[in-house]
């Protein structure tokens, strides 16, 4: 979100977007706040889109079984709808500090100071959106165990997958591929990543490490079937009320096969003695000094004061594009 006028921070009326019905959403003007001692008033300049997420969101496919967990930070409204959603904002405080927080998509907000994380120096304020999915990104990377030297596959080339891909390939002697049915061959060549070509059959398969991040249930299968034996199939997607349907028949238990889930609301148990959530956001964003990742921000980015701006961004839902912006 970018800050269309003058306004003190003060005065400026607050914007928000709301999802109000299935597919529907709309932009609604806020309360005002104060920023009373312990909190802070945050001027956003960007917001990203998770388009994943943000459409199950939309369109009403979060289970009732998940309505509390799903819980966004700083979320408004309740599940189904109406509900105000999203978690990728930057924004400048009235101090004049550049932060990344896990807020819903408005133009002004207050929240508490640990809420906020400081985007590093060399780390523009409109890369800093990526953040919150590069921190998903490494919570993945962790649970994947990748090693020196993995063949892994990542299924799945949005945001997430993408970033994931990246990491992975990072890790010296990997060789790291990307199955998408979108050509993204520009991001792979600048990521250090091959393109799977078909179905990845013969000698394409046989990865170490399988990671599906593409949120299809048809994507998992293709999973298994290019893991190698004794691999690991990560899955990093979330179906909201789709279900899944995986072959346990076949060769899957005399190949030894392991499914493991990655949600980046849990740290890896090996890591919860000595990680916070703080911790790991930190190194996210540190992640982000790599002018690369540009590739990723979508350009022209949306605008949030546009009279369609709703109709912009339910469009932005259905995009095959890497990812989406709001100014």
């Amino acid at each position: 979100l970018k800050s269309e006028d003058d306004e003190t921070m003060a005065t400026a009326a607050a914007k928000a977007l709301w999802a109000v019905g299935p597919g529907e959403c709309e932009v609604r003007e806020c309360p005002p706040v104060v920023a009373e001692a312990g909190l802070v008033r945050v001027k956003a300049l960007w917001s990203g889109i998770s388009r994943g997420t943000e459409a199950l969101v939309v369109n009403g496919k979060v289970p009732p079984s998940e309505y509390e967990r799903m819980r966004g930070p700083h979320m408004a409204g309740a599940f189904p709808f109406p509900v105000k959603y999203g978690y990728c904002s930057v924004g400048v405080t009235e101090g004049g500090e550049t932060v990344v927080c896990l807020h819903p998509h408005q133009s002004d907000y207050v929240v508490e100071a640990s809420a906020i994380n400081r985007l590093p120096p060399g780390v523009p304020a409109r890369r800093g959106v990526l953040g919150p999915n590069m921190e998903t990104a490494v919570n993945i990377v962790w649970d994947a165990k990748i090693s020196l030297g993995d063949r892994v596959c990542v299924v799945g080339a949005g945001v997430v997958g993408l970033l994931v891909a990246y990491l992975a390939a990072r890790i010296p002697g990997t060789t790291v591929f990307a199955k998408d049915p979108v050509d993204r061959r520009d991001i792979y060549d600048a990521f250090g990543v091959r393109p799977l070509v078909g179905g990845g059959a013969n000698d394409e398969a046989d990865f170490d490490v399988v990671i599906h991040c593409s949120g299809n249930p048809r994507g998992l299968p293709d999973c298994l079937a290019l893991a190698g034996d004794e691999a690991s199939v990560v899955d990093a997607s979330w179906y909201g009320t789709s279900v899944c349907e995986i072959p346990l028949g076949g060769p899957f238990h005399s190949r030894r096969l392991t499914i493991k889930s990655s949600q980046v609301g849990h740290l890896p148990p090996e890591r919860r003695p000595r990680w916070t959530f703080a911790r790991r956001m930190s190194l996210a964003l540190t992640l982000l000094a790599d002018e690369t990742l540009d590739l990723l921000l979508e350009d022209p980015p949306l605008d949030f004061h546009a009279p369609d701006f709703p109709s912009q961004y339910a469009t932005a839902l259905r995009t095959t594009k890497a990812a989406s912006l709001l100014c």
